[in-house]
């Protein structure tokens, strides 16, 4: 690990981590905490994928959907108005809209071949948002002057890396750059996080190998086809067979670093009690 002691990891001019977790169990919440001390640089992958890697492609889809609409063509080939994507930390639908659902068209539904192939851009997106961290850690400090560094990863970061590879390639860029941190939630947590889910379900990146499995499976179990799909019902249904599967790949990757709970991240009140928090566990 980055920082072998406790008191190696107070003593660091320069603290850098990065925490992984699903979403909704605190990562960008700390990371708000944190940059709000005016002393940490906050990198945002999904906000990176969302801008740099597809950015283009997610205003070109939304121009593409604009330009069904009559009087919004002739206003869009005339250059009378213009479309962009307003990404923020906070707002990354515009990201989770342009991966989208697969099912019935008339609900809002992608054929699976359109969705597969989505699915496979933001992998290679994440990706490399990932392996940009190195660079703006030394950007962060080099460039703006900050003291120290977070990076806050998508929930789908488990499912690109094999934790029982010590040459992972992505395991090891990342690790050789931050102190890796899993933000771990109790069955209380998953329990809340598909309430929330079910209450608003949001499009997610899969493993192929899983959304292949589960896509078969459901599809089967309804005795239905493609185009029958409720691009909601599906990722409802799937979403607690994704914790499933990603809880045991979460935990393989906690060897690589250090583990701290939901409720810890939530109890924190400022920079303090995190430096604190992550010397404990060291």
């Amino acid at each position: 690990m980055l920082y072998s002691s406790a008191q190696e990891w107070r003593d660091a001019r320069h603290r850098k981590v990065l925490v992984f977790a699903m979403s909704g169990l605190g990562k960008t919440h700390l990371s708000g905490l944190l940059r709000g001390s005016c002393d940490w640089f906050h990198y945002s992958i999904d906000y990176r994928i969302g801008t740099r890697y597809l950015g283009e492609t997610i205003t070109d889809n939304a121009k593409a959907e604009a330009m069904k609409v009559p009087f919004l063509r002739d206003l869009l080939l005339s250059d009378s108005i213009y479309i962009g994507s307003n990404i923020t930390f906070e707002n990354l639908s515009p990201v989770a809209t342009w991966l989208g659902k697969p099912g019935d068209p008339a609900k809002g539904g992608l054929a699976m071949a359109e969705y597969s192939k989505r699915q496979e851009a933001f992998r290679e997106a994440e990706i490399a948002a990932l392996m940009d961290t190195g660079h703006f850690a030394t950007r962060a400090q080099s460039l703006y002057g900050y003291d120290h560094f977070i990076c806050d990863t998508g929930g789908s970061i488990c499912e690109w890396v094999d934790p029982s590879d010590p040459d992972d390639p992505l395991l090891n860029a990342l690790s050789e750059e931050c102190l890796l941190i899993w933000i771990k939630g109790d069955e209380a947590h998953t329990q809340e996080l598909i309430r929330r889910f079910d209450k608003a379900p949001k499009p997610m990146a899969y493993q192929p190998e899983f959304l292949l499995r589960v896509w078969q499976e459901y599809l089967k179990e309804n005795n239905c086809s493609e185009g029958d799909v409720d691009p909601d019902a599906f990722i409802r249904w799937t979403y607690a067979q994704a914790l499933s599967h990603r809880q045991p790949r979460y935990e393989a990757m906690s060897t690589w670093g250090i583990t701290v709970t939901a409720d810890q991240i939530s109890a924190l009140h400022g920079e303090a009690d995190f430096v604190d928090l992550v010397a404990d566990c060291l």
